[in-house]
């Protein structure tokens, strides 16, 4: 092997070193990215819905607990919604506690759910203060599937 062989070996030896320096240290910048959760609720089942909050809660207070941010959503359609209207929320009590003592915590109802309920009422139902709404709760979890958001349904 001559020199000029030797210094190409050398010098591609030290860029693949450098390359796995690199990306051993920019590993560490995705550990500070929050990790981040959503929930559906799509079923009109007050245990369905406390094990959303129980959820929740739970990984709220682990990661937390590990020194780490987590963001958490609620997203809710279908007789899912009924958890986050003002009138008729089996759940009432917990989840405004949430809206008070978790900002990490946020919950969004469906819009084509509101206005099904609007039509079959007569009027749109009130959601409780605090919660948000998207146009369609489904296409909303999808772009956070499409975010690396994780989805669980409890």
């Amino acid at each position: 092997m001559n020199r000029r062989q030797a210094s190409r070996r050398g010098l591609l030896r030290g860029l693949v070193a450098a390359a796995f320096i690199v990306t051993g240290f920019a590993a560490p910048s995705r550990a500070a990215e929050p990790h981040r959760l959503a929930l559906q609720i799509s079923d009109d089942d007050p245990v369905k819905m406390r094990a959303v909050l129980d959820v929740a809660a739970n990984v709220s207070r682990h990661y937390s607990g590990e020194g780490g941010d987590v963001e958490i959503v609620v997203i809710a359609f279908n007789g899912g919604l009924d958890m986050l209207l003002e009138d008729r929320s089996p759940v009432k009590e917990r989840l405004v506690n949430f809206l008070k003592s978790m900002p990490n915590v946020s919950f969004i109802a469906c819009g084509n759910t509101l206005e099904t309920l609007a039509a079959k009422e007569g009027r749109r139902p009130p959601l409780i203060d605090g919660v948000s709404v998207t146009q369609v709760g489904v296409a909303a979890l999808m772009d956070l599937a499409e975010k690396n958001w994780t989805i669980v349904r409890p």
